[in-house]
């Protein structure tokens, strides 16, 4: 069933990107009400303390940054993979922490409307760590991973922001190569030189880069270890992605990407995916801005438990549509 399913879909592909523009071009105007409204407009809204039972209201993404990083975690049904996860974030950021006086840091949960213990989870690492530390979101009702990392960065306080997968899939000292990698872009731009101190990174969040985790490097074991049917079905939406976003990134889809905090503003107040394709959309979307991209090599693991499934490719095909009708006729305005 599945591989009658995975060729379904590969016939199926061009044809619907065609014709779900076509019907989103159609139902539009009612969709533009609906997901235009991308502005900051939560000002009442707080992060709950289980310490002190108080009450910590959000910050916004156009305030002074507080925190060098910030580390944005979409997490939906995540609560036998999230912990260990979280461990050897906690462990490695206490370690920098004793090494590098000036380094401090955030972690943002983003429970997208999970149905098991996630937010239990979530809420120990902060009764252990301090909402100073590590702070929860919880969206109540499932949005998509899309909405979910844009709610995180919209609220994050750092100069550098990271979103990453709950699954562990990378390890977070790969964080390293896409954080040397921006500071260099970054200190270029400024006229800073190689004899930049720490302390200067403030300034670094001003300037718009983007870095995208990569595992293009790894496309050739994957090919050779993945069912024909699976790797058809990649390629077939390698292209759709080729054709929508254009050039540039190879590997769209990985959920290890860091952001200065003006490029995370310029990106996440104009995003308006909000499930599998928002990625493809930050590449468009750096393009129009003309922020800066870098991709990256990683190390990645195949975690089981992919939330991948037919219905959701399907969904993919759906959201390339409606983007490439949005941008291309105009529909949506991008915001600086």
């Amino acid at each position: 069933m599945d591989l009658l399913w995975a060729i379904i879909d590969l016939l199926l592909l061009p044809s619907l990107v065609v014709i779900l523009g076509l019907i989103t071009a159609i139902v539009f105007e009612a969709f533009r009400r609906r997901c235009n409204n991308h502005t900051l407009n939560e000002a009442n809204q707080f992060f709950e303390d289980p310490n002190s039972l108080k009450q910590v209201q959000f910050p916004s993404i156009y305030d002074p940054a507080e925190k060098y990083i910030s580390l944005i975690i979409p997490a939906f049904n995540e609560e036998h993979r999230l912990p260990a996860y979280l461990d050897e974030i906690m462990n490695y950021f206490q370690k920098r922490v004793a090494k590098e006086q000036t380094f401090s840091y955030e972690v943002l949960i983003v429970d997208d409307g999970s149905s098991d213990g996630t937010n239990k989870v979530a809420f120990e690492f902060i009764r252990k760590y301090s909402i100073d530390k590590v702070r929860v979101i919880l969206l109540g009702r499932n949005h998509g991973k899309g909405e979910a990392i844009r709610k995180g960065m919209l609220h994050s306080r750092g100069e550098l922001l990271l979103m990453l997968d709950a699954d562990g899939a990378t390890k977070i000292t790969d964080l390293e190569k896409l954080e040397h990698q921006i500071r260099l872009v970054a200190e270029k731009e400024l006229h800073l030189g190689d004899a930049v101190a720490h302390d200067s990174s403030s300034r670094i969040s001003d300037v718009p880069v983007a870095a995208f985790g990569s595992r293009a490097h790894l496309e050739e074991n994957a090919l050779a270890t993945r069912k024909w049917y699976r790797n058809f079905l990649m390629k077939g939406f390698h292209i759709v992605v080729l054709l929508t976003a254009g050039p540039g990134i190879r590997d769209t889809q990985c959920g290890f990407k860091m952001f200065t905090r003006a490029a995370a503003r310029n990106l996440f107040t104009n995003v308006r995916l909000k499930r599998w394709c928002f990625d493809v959309e930050i590449v468009h979307l750096c393009k129009r801005l003309g922020i800066p991209m870098l991709e990256i090599s990683v190390n990645w693991s195949e975690i089981p438990g992919s939330k991948v499934t037919i219905r959701s490719i399907i969904h993919m095909v759906w959201e390339l549509g409606l983007m490439s009708v949005g941008y291309r006729t105009g529909m949506w305005n991008i915001h600086i």
